[in-house]
């Protein structure tokens, strides 16, 4: 599953790269591709620290830091989209459902451990008492 998550966040951010291509050489087409590339790629780099992590705590930490440049994308694709800049229509809508799928993903990966930390200090408190 990891591999997978990890193939699909490098996949995501090559795709995000061949849209910044696509897009036109002026100031805003320029700004809004750079915003793309580097929050896409920030996504999986982040990600594969995730798995380095040293704690809960830093898994958590590097998981939402993952979203958060996701969600990034996202809304910059989407300005993309709305400010109809020259950019490959089709490739925008795949990368628009793809970045919803793995924005649900790592919602739910942040969720869980979140959830399972609260419920370890939960169950270490009780054994204390």
């Amino acid at each position: 599953m990891r591999k997978e998550i990890e193939n699909r966040l490098i996949d995501f951010s090559v795709k995000v790269t061949d849209l910044s291509k696509s897009m036109g050489n002026d100031f805003v087409d320029k700004h809004m591709a750079n915003q793309i590339i580097m929050s896409s790629t920030s996504a999986a780099l982040n990600y594969g620290e995730a798995q380095g992590a040293e704690s809960r705590n830093d898994f958590i930490h590097k998981t939402s830091l993952v979203l958060k440049e996701l969600r990034e994308t996202h809304v910059n694709i989407t300005i993309i989209s709305r400010s109809k800049l020259k950019a490959d229509t089709k490739l925008m809508e795949h990368l628009l459902d793809e970045s919803n799928q793995l924005v649900a993903i790592f919602q739910k990966t942040v969720m869980s451990a979140r959830k399972n930390r609260k419920s370890t200090i939960d169950n270490r408190q009780s054994t204390i008492n």
